[in-house]
């Protein structure tokens, strides 16, 4: 089955991003993968603090992630299935898609900023030609109206 892959971090955006893929994978057939990336540098700190805040930072990310999961199971009929890694986001998310070969698209929810898209869509856009999947990017101001009638 072919999946997309979304990925959850703190961006309004990432609503945008998350819609899009749960729609093309309820009309196509498809599945929905959620990656989420704690940066490293998050847990510099002592060990027992550290592993506090890792565990918070999974307890936030898994608290995020039903509440899409409900939204794409009740209204896309749509299960979704959740990765959580950690270090730089990039690379996770370039290896990730590497490592599963059912993923076919990747999905990234672009920011409203007249200051650029968003480090992680510049990033991975720059990556985009060594990729083995496209690159889908959905506008962060786009309607739901919008998205539901291009999907």
């Amino acid at each position: 089955m072919r999946k997309f892959l979304v990925v959850l971090d703190d961006s309004r955006e990432c609503l945008n991003a998350m819609r899009f893929a749960a729609m093309r994978a309820q009309k196509s057939g498809g599945g929905v993968t959620i990656l989420s990336v704690i940066p490293p540098d998050e847990f510099n700190h002592w060990i027992g603090v550290g592993d506090i805040m890792r565990e918070e930072a999974r307890e936030r990310i898994h608290a995020h992630f039903e509440v899409f999961a409900k939204w794409m199971r009740d209204k896309q009929n749509v299960d979704p299935e959740l990765v959580i890694r950690e270090g730089d986001p990039v690379a996770e998310i370039l290896a990730y898609v590497r490592e599963d070969p059912e993923i076919g698209i990747l999905v990234l929810g672009a920011a409203e900023s007249k200051k650029g898209p968003g480090p992680l869509v510049s990033h991975m856009t720059k990556s985009s030609g060594s990729l083995p999947v496209p690159i889908t990017i959905v506008p962060g101001d786009m309607s739901k109206e919008r998205l539901e009638a291009i999907t």
